[in-house]
Order: structure tokens, then sequence, then C-alpha cells
């Protein structure tokens, strides 16, 4: 008869040691010593595969951003990121927002950070946040033919109004602001029926007008465009009535607006 193996009670911490050992190798090989008792040349297929994991991931969510650095330079900012910040979740897709977590509260100041580098992240992150958002519009009760003045226009929870100190959306490698212009750049982002996610800029009326739509979910669509006179001081508010008319039509269209409520 076989007997049982004899209990080594030491054998979880030393597991728990050895992963640690392993983990703090693979985030930062040229600071910490790999385990003992492992072939280098094993270790080195494990170092590549987990960064370049991350580091595709973060090139194919941060295409814009990627392209303003030399491959060695995004090479050394995926892996500051990669070394020094400590992700809360287990999932790929969410690899991005701790990106942004990062950049936002854990990466100290870089005299060579693009100014605009943080609003950049987060407007490329926006795309993949709202792909993933769960709300289904489907599910909604409105009135998808309701009138858009008499009614109460009904906003898509998947409408992201943004507000930037750059004008993110047309940074590139050949357009690169080192100040931030006087005024704001506004953007609307959301995700159509067909998942699709789109972007457009905002003018002084349509940013207003959302505004007002989140601020108020409960005043009619002429309501909210009367407030919206008064708030720019128009001389005559039925100009701003029948140009928002047309605004409220146009937002329909591109499912910004889902209907009136019922």
């Amino acid at each position: 008869m076989m007997s049982n193996p004899k209990y080594d009670p030491s054998a979880p911490d030393t597991l728990i040691k050895l992963q640690t050992s392993f983990a703090a190798h693979i985030r930062d090989p040229g600071s910490v010593a790999a385990p003992e008792g492992i072939e280098d040349r094993r270790m080195g297929i494990y170092r590549r595969l987990f960064f370049n994991n991350v580091r595709n991931f973060l090139s194919n969510n941060f295409p814009v951003l990627k392209t303003l650095y030399d491959d060695e330079s995004w090479a050394t900012l995926c892996r500051e990121f990669y070394r020094e910040f400590r992700c809360h979740t287990p999932l790929f897709p969410e690899i991005p927002r701790e990106f942004l977590k990062y950049l936002q509260d854990h990466r100290k100041d870089h005299v060579d950070d693009l100014p605009f580098m943080l609003e950049l992240a987060h407007y490329e992150w926006i795309e993949l946040a709202l792909s993933l958002d769960e709300t289904r519009v489907e599910d909604i009760e409105i009135n998808p033919d309701g009138d858009l003045l008499s009614g109460i226009p009904v906003l898509s929870p998947v409408a992201w109004l943004i507000s930037y100190r750059f004008p993110v959306h047309r940074i590139r490698v050949d357009y690169q602001p080192q100040n931030a212009p006087e005024n704001p750049t506004h953007l609307l982002a959301w995700r159509r029926t067909d998942y699709q996610v789109k972007f457009m800029q905002l003018n002084e009326i349509s940013t207003l007008l959302l505004q007002e739509m989140k601020e108020d979910s409960k005043r009619t669509g002429i309501e909210l465009l009367t407030s919206i006179a008064g708030i720019i001081n128009h001389p005559n508010p039925e100009v701003v009535i029948r140009g928002g008319a047309d605004l409220l039509d146009e937002l329909k269209n591109k499912q910004v607006i889902l209907g009136t409520r019922l």
C-alpha cells in the first residue's frame, strides 16, 4: 500500500514566496533578480510574453498616443506602468482604464511628458468604455416618434458629454500643442444601436442643450431651448428655438436622443 506523502507545513509559504519573487522579476527584470533554480531561457519567455501582452494591449487601445513616441520611449512608458502600478482587475479589457488611473493618480511628473497626455488617453479610452458599457438602450421605454419640442426628449444613457482643455480629437504627430487654448473643447461620444461608437465636436448651443438635458431630464424641448436663449441672452428667443428644433432632430437621427418620455 502506498503511504501518503508527508505534509510539509512550510510548502504554502514557499510557494507564495516563489510566486512573489517570480512576479517581481517579471515586472522589473532590470532591478529584481529571477527566482533561484529557474533557467534564464525559460524566464526570458515569461518576461517577453507578459510584457508584450500588456504593451500590445495599450498600443491597440491608445493608437494616437503611441504614434507620438518612438518605439523605445513607448516601451519605456509601458514598462513604467507595468512596473509601478498595481492593477485591481484580472480582466484584460480593463487594462486601459487602469492605465488611465496610473496616469492620473500615480505617475509622477516627468519633464518629457506631453501636456495633453492624460486627456488624449482618456479620449482614446472612451471608445472602448462605451463598447463595453452593458447598458441596453432597447430596454428604455420611450416614444420613438414623439414631438421633441412639446415632449420631453430622452437622452441616450450611452451618450457622454466630455470637455477637455486641449483639442484632443485633432492631435497627431504634426499637431502637438504645448499650451491649452483659451477655450475648452467640448465633445460628444455616443454608441449607436449597431454598437458603433461615434464622436462629434459641439458648439456653444449644442453643449448647453446637452448639459441642460443632463441636469434636468423633466423639461420639454421648448422649455430647454427657451432656457438656453435666456442663458446666452439672445435678443430673439424664437431664433434659438427654431435652430434648436433642427438640432434636436439631428441628435435624434444620430441616436443621441432616443425619443420622448412616455
